[in-house]
């Protein structure tokens, strides 16, 4: 069983709520160093991970565990409710970058993911459940890689796409309609001139120069 599974088994699950994704994080530092799955004694790993719970209406969180050096256990630590996450920056919106922060009505963490892969599969799954469970406060997204929110693009340039069809059928449609109009004005206007040239082809003129029928 890898790490993620024993977290969702050992923390969430006793709780009825299952685990949506996690990541694994280090603290920034202003020395970049590489990052290390252990440490040195009294070291431990630090996961940030995102749940929501089984009972209905679900509620989504956002939890710190820890699995400290030679312990095979986990330990959760801080908890955020989803509402409470108010920033997410991903650092670098034109490349692939380990590095990001969160920012929480009380608190702000920065972090470097295990890698950029990971954090990116995290993000995804952060801003899909954001779109899912909150309603009215959802947190802003900065920095972020266009991919990060890529399924939400694309529903949205469908929706566009779709918009803009509508609109030019509806314009091709007026379109057409006022050209029929106009055909009809003119038919109309040849239908009474045919009439009033038949009328007067029917008359004769009298003496006095007057037409008569």
């Amino acid at each position: 069983m890898n790490a993620k599974s024993a977290i969702n088994k050992e923390i969430f699950a006793p709780h009825d709520e299952r685990m949506l994704g996690a990541v694994q994080v280090k603290r920034r530092t202003k020395k970049k160093i590489p990052f290390l799955a252990t440490g040195g004694q009294g070291e431990y790993l630090t996961y940030i991970c995102l749940s929501v719970t089984n009972k209905k209406p679900a509620q989504a969180s956002i939890t710190k565990v820890k699995q400290f050096e030679g312990s095979t256990s986990f330990v959760r630590r801080t908890q955020w409710m989803l509402e409470q996450l108010r920033q997410v920056n991903g650092i670098d919106p034109n490349r692939d970058s380990p590095e990001f922060d969160l920012l929480f009505e009380n608190a702000f963490d920065q972090w470097v993911a295990s890698t950029a892969s990971e954090k990116c599969t995290f993000f995804q799954v952060l801003h899909h459940t954001c779109q899912r469970y909150l309603t009215d406060k959802k947190p802003e997204f900065i920095n972020c890689q266009s991919k990060i929110m890529g399924g939400n693009s694309i529903l949205h340039s469908a929706a566009d796409s779709v918009t803009s069809a509508v609109q030019k059928a509806s314009q091709a449609l007026n379109e057409r309609g006022e050209r029929l109009g106009r055909t009809e004005e003119k038919t109309e206007e040849l239908k009474n001139s045919a009439q009033q040239f038949a009328e007067t082809a029917h008359k004769e003129p009298k003496a006095n120069g007057n037409w008569t029928k």
